[in-house]
C-alpha cells in the first residue's frame, strides 16, 4: 500500500508540474511596482529582413507610465512605432512616446497601432527563439524581458489569454 501511494503521488506531482510548465509555455511576463509587461512577442521574419517588430502589453498600476524608448542585441535600433490607416493606405510613424494611464493596459498585437520596431536586425527572426529587449521608462529604471518569437496568431492568442 505504501509503493502504490509513493507512486501515485509522484504522478501527481509530475502531472501538477506538466500543467505549471504547459501554462508558462503559454505565456510569461514581468512584473515591478509601478507596471506589468504581459506576454512579449515577435513575428518571424523572412531570410534577408532588415527589420521586424516586438509587441508587448503594458499595463500601469496606480500611476501613469511612459515607455521612451527599447535597446536589443538582436538590432541596431528599437523605435516606438505607431500604424494606423490614412484612408486606404496603412501609414507607420515613428513616435516618442507611449503613456499608459494608471489602471490600464495598452495591448500592441499584429496589423495596427503601437509596436516596437527592431531596426536594423542582425539575423532573420526564427519562430521558437528568443531574445532580450530593455524597455526604458520614463518614471523608473530599464526593465528587462524576454521576447519570444512566434507567428502572429500564437502571439497573440497566447498574450490575449494571460490577462486575468
Amino acid at each position: 500500500m505504501l509503493k502504490s501511494t509513493a507512486w501515485l503521488g509522484g504522478i501527481l506531482l509530475i502531472s501538477a508540474m506538466s500543467i505549471s510548465m504547459a501554462s508558462m509555455a503559454v505565456a510569461h511576463d514581468v512584473k515591478t511596482e509601478a507596471l506589468r509587461i504581459a506576454h512579449p512577442f515577435a513575428t518571424p521574419t523572412p531570410p534577408g529582413a532588415v527589420n521586424g517588430a516586438a509587441y508587448i502589453d503594458i499595463t500601469a498600476f496606480s500611476d501613469p507610465i511612459t515607455l521612451i524608448g527599447a535597446s536589443s542585441p538582436v538590432s541596431s535600433n528599437v523605435e516606438l512605432h505607431d500604424m494606423q490607416m490614412d484612408g486606404d493606405m496603412m501609414q507607420m510613424r515613428h513616435v516618442d512616446e507611449i503613456r499608459i494611464q494608471a489602471g490600464e493596459t495598452y495591448t500592441m498585437r499584429p496589423g495596427g497601432g503601437f509596436h516596437l520596431m527592431l531596426l536594423g536586425l542582425n539575423e532573420p527572426l526564427k519562430e521558437g527563439e528568443r531574445f532580450p529587449l530593455t524597455l526604458i521608462f520614463a518614471e523608473q529604471g530599464d526593465v528587462e524581458i524576454e521576447v519570444w518569437i512566434q507567428s502572429a496568431q500564437e502571439g497573440s492568442e497566447a498574450a490575449d489569454g494571460h490577462h486575468h
